[in-house]
């Protein structure tokens, strides 16, 4: 029987750490794996505003691996473009990425009316890559699917979720095509995690996705409840506040897990604790009601969620900016994007007494990975300002899986794949993949190009 083609278009995450978008031309079905957003260097992020070189009228589905910016939050374009398919993941999947496309829509929008009003676009007049109305209509399409089931969806088309650690929800995605096995890993999350239980590994895989984001490097070994308390404490020493960005899900309700337990035992002072994020509010919910898919007790999320004060209203957040005292304050976004992190640091950026904890993967062209690498200065809504505080970075918090988790996330597939692609990370990161792959395992891996076309 003659092998039938299968064409594969790489759209996004492909010499890049954002925008994953991968889709799967059977000839006869289309199929997306992600809708990401384009974040991080400006040449990135206007790729946003393109339409795809794909007929996305025929597009049949998209199936998500989870719920981050970066893998649905081009959902609303995609429909805006003629999209009319299905949008299919897990259940908190599907609660996320409601979450995070309402948000991005809403600062979108706003952001657009500032920066109309002060006149600080080059564009005139500046709009919203999309409105509120428009990522509704993208979930109106979304169905759920079930994790660790197989499920035929099209004739000769079947798929699997498997539990991935990494946020609430997060899958890796099986895909057999006419008997031949396409795995593709999404994030993949930690071994050992706070809230979450260890990825599950891939038994068997035709042709390989694999992330790279930390694929150069091991995440430092240091006990991080005693890091996280040692940070406070200096802060307060200084008369200091702990300015936290923070990503929405999973990041935010991990950090607040911690600092409630420290001060459980007393390790830290009993200072306010805010959680400033409309969007973190809401993921709280979505771990309320998805107990299965994390580690936390309903007693202990309640109990973590009462030692917050939970900012929901922006008028709150100049309260809490005006409140003299030491506190520490959890914002999004977490490389510094958006959200409500950028009105703190234009209060509080100038003082020497801040400190500003990094506390996950800050990419490149961000204003996150700017502050890690020592800028002096940073762009808020078209003004500059003094970087005078106290930039620390906790890697150690990272969800994402280092190298040595890469590679045991490969451990369990018994025979070579036929093809690799390693996606989703910086140059230094994906070449150091290729060669660690190559040397624990003899597989070949290769490191595709944004937009390009691989037969199979």
């Amino acid at each position: 029987m003659t092998k039938r083609k299968i064409n594969i278009h790489f759209l996004g995450s492909a010499g890049t750490v954002t925008g994953s978008k991968y889709l799967i031309d059977t000839g006869e079905r289309k199929i997306l794996i992600d809708c990401g957003l384009f974040q991080g260097l400006k040449e990135l992020r206007l790729k946003n505003w393109d339409y795809l070189p794909v007929d996305v009228s025929e597009i049949d589905t998209v199936l998500l691996t989870h719920g981050h910016m970066d893998h649905t939050g081009y959902l609303p374009r995609l429909v805006k473009m003629g999209f009319r398919g299905t949008i299919q993941g897990t259940s908190p999947t599907l609660a996320i990425a409601e979450i995070i496309l309402l948000d991005s829509a809403k600062i979108q929008e706003e952001e657009a009316e500032k920066a109309n009003k002060e006149g600080y676009s080059k564009h005139q007049p500046a709009e919203p890559l999309y409105a509120i109305n428009e990522a509704k209509k993208a979930i109106s399409k979304f169905r759920t699917f079930p994790k660790g089931e197989w499920q035929e969806i099209y004739d000769n088309i079947r798929i699997r979720f498997q539990y991935n650690g990494h946020i609430i929800g997060a899958t890796f995605i099986e895909l057999i095509i006419h008997n031949q096995r396409f795995v593709f890993s999404g994030d993949i999350g930690r071994k050992k995690d706070l809230l979450l239980e260890p990825y599950k590994k891939p038994e068997a895989a035709d042709v390989l996705f694999i992330e790279s984001t930390y694929g150069d490097r091991l995440h430092p070994k240091e006990d991080l409840e005693s890091r996280l308390k040692d940070i406070v404490l200096q802060t307060i020493d200084k008369g200091g506040t702990l300015i936290i960005p923070s990503f929405a899900v999973e990041r935010t309700q991990t950090l607040m897990y911690l600092l409630w337990q420290l001060q459980e035992k007393k390790a830290i002072p009993n200072i306010p604790l805010i959680m400033d994020s409309p969007m973190g509010a809401n993921v709280l919910e979505v771990f309320h009601s998805h107990r299965e898919w994390h580690k936390l007790s309903m007693e202990d999320c309640t109990n973590m969620c009462n030692r917050f004060k939970i900012v929901r209203d922006f008028k709150e957040t100049w309260e809490v900016i005006d409140d003299k005292r030491s506190k520490i304050v959890i914002a999004g976004s977490g490389m510094i994007s958006g959200g409500r992190v950028l009105t703190y640091l234009q209060q509080y950026l100038r003082r020497a007494e801040t400190t500003i904890l990094l506390a996950g993967y800050q990419a490149d062209g961000t204003r996150g990975r700017a502050l890690l690498e020592g800028a002096t200065e940073l762009k808020i809504y078209g003004k500059h300002y003094p970087v005078k505080a106290e930039i620390i970075n906790l890697e150690v918090l990272s969800a994402h899986a280092d190298q040595s988790e890469l590679l045991d996330w490969m451990s369990e597939i018994k025979k070579e794949p036929k093809r690799i692609f390693i996606t989703h990370g910086e140059k230094e990161g994906a070449e150091a993949l290729k060669e660690k792959i190559k040397e624990r395992y003899g597989w070949n891996a290769e490191i595709p190009q944004l937009y390009a076309i691989e037969e199979y």
